[in-house]
């Protein structure tokens, strides 16, 4: 019997009787990582350490938590057991991996394969269904060498610093702050982290990860300090009280044309805690599954690159055009 996989709140297992990463409040769910796109306020949860105490942080309130190791395999149901395993995107993001006499079955979450400075590396085992995120499921988003991207980084803080100007980075709170803040180290430059990503950096600590010295952030002693916080949704918010700044975002999507203005940047960098095209396709190879579902971004898109490459795989929950093949005019004609 095959596993029943439903797009239903996040992602449905009816025979397990489990949520993957919903996005409601469900009674019981795996919870992948602690991102906020990720987690809703569940009766009963399954995580790693790190996701659980991060969640206490970012969701607090009463739930049952199940809190497990990497590699550990412990029983979910009577029939089926439970693993989780590094997925790179951020402290504590878990791969999913359930056990039963159907086969396994492997649901990424977020992941990066390529190694990163505020992660554990990423290391996905072989499965006989994967359920696989595609965010930059297209061939045009193929991210460069991570140190040359940390290197232009380090560089446009530096110009900014010695042209009298603040140089600030917009950055997600959780995950990207941490590894832009130790990114940051080779260029010993002062550094100051909105009040969220001081919070989730002291976390990260406590989970004995080490960082460049930082404070939190302080208009009036900003001067000659790199400032790493969330992009402004409404304005410049709390840096209007930094006239002379230039401003930057970091993210995967700056490979896209034009995203320094949609961003209202003087700079984009692509450094990204997903995985980009080939990174996508070398999962698939890793894991070697016999059907494969996308999730998220591109989904669509990748299932049919797969399925271009003789993979079984459907983008979940979407409309699938599947690619029929087209006799030719010749086949069509009756045998002689």
């Amino acid at each position: 019997m095959a596993w029943d996989v439903r797009a239903t709140n996040g992602i449905w297992l009816p025979q397990a009787g489990w949520w993957l990463d919903a996005h409601k409040g469900a009674p019981r769910a795996i919870v992948s990582h602690a991102h906020s796109d990720h987690v809703a306020r569940h009766k009963e949860i399954v995580c790693s350490a790190p996701t659980a105490r991060l969640l206490r942080e970012r969701m607090p309130g009463r739930r049952l938590e199940h809190v497990l190791p990497f590699g550990r395999t412990e029983a979910l149901t009577a029939d089926t057991a439970l693993t989780l395993h590094p997925a790179g995107h951020i402290l504590g993001s878990s791969m999913i991996q359930l056990h039963h006499e159907r086969g396994t079955l492997l649901y990424t979450g977020d992941f990066k394969l390529r190694p990163g400075l505020a992660a554990e590396p990423c290391t996905p085992p072989r499965s006989d269904v994967l359920i696989m995120e595609t965010t930059f499921g297209l061939p045009r988003y193929v991210f460069p060498p991570q140190e040359q991207v940390i290197a232009d980084i380090i560089t446009f803080c530096r110009e900014s610093v010695a042209a009298g100007s603040v140089p600030v980075l917009y950055c997600y709170s959780l995950g990207k702050s941490q590894e832009v803040l130790r990114a940051l180290a080779p260029a010993g430059l002062p550094v100051m982290l909105h009040g969220a990503a001081f919070r989730l950096t002291r976390i990260y600590e406590q989970f004995g990860w080490q960082f460049p010295a930082y404070q939190e952030f302080a208009p009036e002693s900003a001067g000659g300090h790199v400032v790493i916080c969330p992009p402004p949704h409404n304005g410049p918010g709390l840096l209007r009280h930094l006239p002379a700044r230039r401003t930057a975002m970091i993210s995967g999507w700056a490979l896209d044309s034009g995203s320094v203005y949609r961003y209202r940047c003087d700079a984009v960098f692509p450094l990204s805690d997903h995985a980009d095209f080939p990174d996508l396709l070398r999962l698939v190879e890793l894991v070697q599954p016999r059907i494969v579902h996308t999730v998220h971004g591109f989904a669509r898109e990748f299932a049919a690159t797969l399925r271009a490459r003789g993979v079984e795989a459907l983008a979940l929950g979407r409309d699938n055009q599947l690619d029929l093949p087209i006799a030719s005019a010749k086949s069509c004609l009756p045998p002689h």
